[in-house]
């Protein structure tokens, strides 16, 4: 997903410009641009995408966020820069749920590209009833459910959890019904007080970390990498994977304890 612009000077001083964009494969686009950032700071343009039909556009909520709203008019208007800001933010994260749904990663770099098209497509319609990032989220999930019905190995995300009757802790950490706290830790967790900090970084420890997150299910996995990695609310993640709170929470806790007893073992 790049955006690519060529310029050809011309004898004005200033140059046309040939865009080749995702969402406008096919086509072109010709409008005259400064020649140079230089000149470009000089006059005070700025380079933007042909705007799109405004007859179409639907008025956003005013629930929607500020940053958020300058997102959707700069997309609107055919502002480069808007889409720009939109890959930076949400590409990586758009990737990982694609993969969840397709057979690679290559397919799903295909998923993104097709969703960021269906984005820019949409944003006329688009309402603000939920978030953009929400928005933009579903889009590529029902994307890449789409695409893994053609590939034949689509089911309902939440069944890509794993068993539902498995253990995230070993019974053998726990005390027995004879005992006299029943239930309640034999052998707590670990402190990692102790652990240097260096070895904590390490790029050993990293890769612990890495290789126990690559096998968990699917749908562990997204959770876990959307919420600890991008940094993601529990709402936000439910609301783009169509899961319920409680799904939601039990899909991270055993993530993250499969993912904690890998270091724990690597660490002890």
């Amino acid at each position: 997903m790049r955006s690519t612009l060529t310029a050809g000077v011309s004898s004005g001083g200033a140059s046309t410009a040939v865009c080749s964009r995702p969402w406008a494969r096919g086509t072109a686009c010709r409008r005259r641009l400064p020649v140079s950032p230089q000149a470009e700071r000089h006059t005070g343009q700025r380079r933007v995408l042909a705007p799109l039909p405004r007859r179409y556009s639907r008025p956003v909520q005013h629930a929607l966020s500020h940053e958020d709203a300058q997102l959707v008019e700069g997309l609107r208007a055919g502002d480069e820069a808007a889409f720009a800001a939109l890959m930076r933010m949400y590409g990586p994260g758009m990737l990982r749920v694609a993969q969840m749904f397709v057979s690679s990663r290559s397919v799903a770099e295909e998923v993104v590209q097709e969703a960021w098209l269906g984005v820019f497509k949409g944003i006329e319609r688009f309402e603000g009833r939920s978030s953009l990032k929400t928005w933009i989220f579903r889009i590529v999930a029902n994307t890449a459910k789409t695409r893994g019905v053609r590939e034949a190995r689509s089911v309902p995300f939440s069944s890509l959890g794993g068993d539902e009757n498995e253990t995230t802790v070993s019974p053998d950490r726990f005390l027995g019904d004879g005992e006299r706290f029943p239930g309640h830790w034999a052998v707590p967790p670990g402190s990692w007080a102790g652990v240097p900090e260096a070895r904590l970084l390490a790029a050993e420890t990293m890769d612990v970390i890495r290789r126990e997150i690559e096998r968990l299910p699917a749908a562990q996995r997204a959770v876990l990498e959307l919420r600890d990695i991008e940094g993601w609310s529990a709402d936000e993640v439910c609301n783009a994977l169509d899961l319920t709170e409680t799904n939601g929470r039990v899909l991270l806790h055993r993530a993250r304890a499969k993912v904690r007893a890998a270091l724990e073992e690597y660490l002890r």
